[in-house]
């Protein structure tokens, strides 16, 4: 792991609103700049409450954001921001509208293809449209990051393509947008979020300067999680969790996440299981995994959670399964519909996903990554 010393280069979007009510600051900021015509792209949902934001002038709505979108998603976007000719292009919605956002800013117009781009820092800029990210879920924390991922329907991999030319001008993040969100919904992408900060503490990229959002991004899950999900309106444990995102996606750019996310894609990938909750359902199994190679961080961790354990991988287990069990969550695999038949096939795809699995603190093989999903089954 990273010491003290080691060079790290942070990145933060330009300006960032944060708050109960910031939500239309996003038009007066819009306002200022002299913005004219807009493109928002979210989901049928957060389309129609797009009056929240209060933009002016000619307003584009894509609303056809599905979840863990894949390159026929992105392609009806950039045909939607190639008609707009958008001076703004706005993200208003989870982590799947702000990544499309992202990824309309850089692409529309321009002679490069996702394919071009795909990977870090193949995007030629400057890009010709401001962006703003306004998030309606506390998960992703994709607001503040450089990085935006799509499904390949014909390989079943992530494309991911990293670039500073992805990077929000502004990002608004209002925790009274996501009073609406379901509990089931709130608690996986609650651990979404928690996960990003933890792959990031325990990751052999960790660096100090990125410890202290990734431990206190923990500690706010830890703290509001099960609030928020008993009371989508408790304002307080909303704007926990909007912080902890946030701050999972400051952990993103530096440091990125590592064996956990690595074998959740396959889930979302090949049987669309949302995100957060591959996420929630594979966190116990490789955050106990690599408790041999991170004790002290581990225990950090869970004390972090609220959870005190020994420094032992089938304690840590116990505990961080019973933390989103609690919340409701689906922990097996066969509960989300995913048969034995397919984990062959999965750990292909996690054990090919090297950009994460480098990051583990713990090398992961093949028969570690079959194993793990054998026991989440």
């Amino acid at each position: 792991m990273a010491s003290l010393d080691s060079p790290i280069t942070i990145v933060r979007p330009h300006l960032i609103e944060f708050g109960i009510g910031t939500a239309a600051k996003l038009g007066k900021w819009a306002a200022e700049k002299g913005f004219r015509r807009t493109l928002i792209i979210s989901d049928a949902f957060n389309a129609a409450r797009i009056d929240l934001l209060e933009l002016k002038g000619e307003m584009t709505v894509f609303a056809e954001v599905t979840p863990e979108p894949d390159t026929a998603n992105l392609e009806k976007v950039l045909q939607a921001a190639n008609g707009a000719d958008a001076e703004l292009i706005v993200g208003f919605g989870g982590g799947s509208a702000m990544d499309l956002a992202k990824l309309a800013a850089v692409l529309a117009g321009s002679a490069q293809t996702l394919h071009d781009v795909v990977g870090p820092n193949k995007v030629h800029g400057p890009r010709k449209a401001a962006l703003a990210q306004v998030p309606t879920t506390s998960g992703t924390g994709s607001e503040a990051g450089i990085r935006a991922l799509v499904t390949d329907p014909r390989t079943m991999a992530k494309l991911a393509v990293e670039s500073l030319h992805m990077l929000a001008d502004i990002a608004v993040i209002d925790p009274a947008l996501t009073f609406s969100v379901p509990a089931r919904t709130t608690a996986a992408t609650g651990v979404d979020a928690m996960a990003h900060c933890v792959e990031a503490f325990t990751n052999r990229k960790a660096h100090p300067m990125v410890d202290i959002y990734a431990i206190e991004g923990t500690r706010l899950v830890g703290k509001y999680l099960a609030r928020a999900v008993r009371d989508g309106n408790d304002a307080e444990a909303r704007a926990g969790l909007s912080l902890a995102s946030l701050y999972g996606g400051f952990c993103l750019g530096p440091v990125n996440t590592a064996g956990g996310h690595a074998l959740a894609y396959p889930l979302g990938t090949r049987w669309h299981v949302a995100h957060g909750a591959a996420n929630a359902l594979i966190f116990p199994h490789v955050l106990a995994f690599n408790t041999p190679s991170a004790p002290e961080k581990t225990k950090a961790v869970m004390e972090a959670l609220g959870r005190h354990t020994s420094e032992n991988s089938a304690s840590v287990f116990d505990a961080a399964y019973a933390f989103c069990a609690e919340l409701g969550i689906e922990m097996k695999l066969s509960g989300l519909g995913v048969p034995e038949s397919d984990l062959d096939a999965m750990t292909e795809d996690a054990f090919a996903i090297r950009r994460l699995l480098d990051n583990n603190p713990r090398d992961l093989t093949r028969a570690d990554i079959r194993s793990i999903y054998a026991a989440a089954l």
